[in-house]
């Protein structure tokens, strides 16, 4: 990663980056992405989940700029609304946002995304890892282990079975 770049959120949100950067109280941080197993999974879970659209009243997208709050905005793997958000970025809370693990992925990284996430009030929060076919379930208190390799949400009901994904 590079040295985070210091601007203004206006600065921010009128500025392309490819790919697009988190935005952390000041300064723009690149992401982990661009490795195999992370992108075929996260193409994979998307197609998955945008096949649900219709019939769960669900909307969804890779890669969407979410503001977490006034001074943050994060670019979730996955990000899973009940509609259509408006605008041009999420500024609601998102029904599901997904990260999923790069190999540079560090646990101090991945804890300050998830806490982000539910200090903006977001339902449900996934971790998967590719590399191990894991994934925990992070919206409240520590991230639990899918142990039978399922991931599920409620009202509405989505269950991700990692294997059939992942294979």
């Amino acid at each position: 990663m590079l040295t985070a770049v210091r601007v203004s959120v206006e600065e921010y949100l009128s500025t392309t980056y490819r790919p697009d950067c988190d935005y952390v109280d000041g300064e723009v941080l690149e992401r982990n992405v661009g490795e195999i197993d992370h992108a075929r999974f996260q193409g994979r879970l998307n197609a998955f989940l945008s096949g649900l659209e219709q019939k769960l009243g669900i909307w969804v997208a890779p890669e969407l700029r979410v503001q977490v709050s006034p001074q943050r905005f994060r670019i979730p793997d996955v990000t899973v609304t009940l509609g259509k958000p408006r605008g041009r970025y999420v500024t609601d809370a998102p029904f599901l946002l997904i990260e999923i693990l790069s190999e540079r992925d560090s646990l101090r990284t991945i804890q300050d995304r998830v806490d982000d996430y539910r200090a903006m009030g977001v339902p449900h929060i996934w971790v998967i890892d590719p590399e191990t076919a894991t994934g925990w379930d992070a919206s409240s208190g520590a991230p639990v282990v899918a142990r039978d390799g399922v991931l599920r949400t409620s009202g509405p009901d989505i269950v991700v079975r990692l294997s059939e994904l992942l294979g």
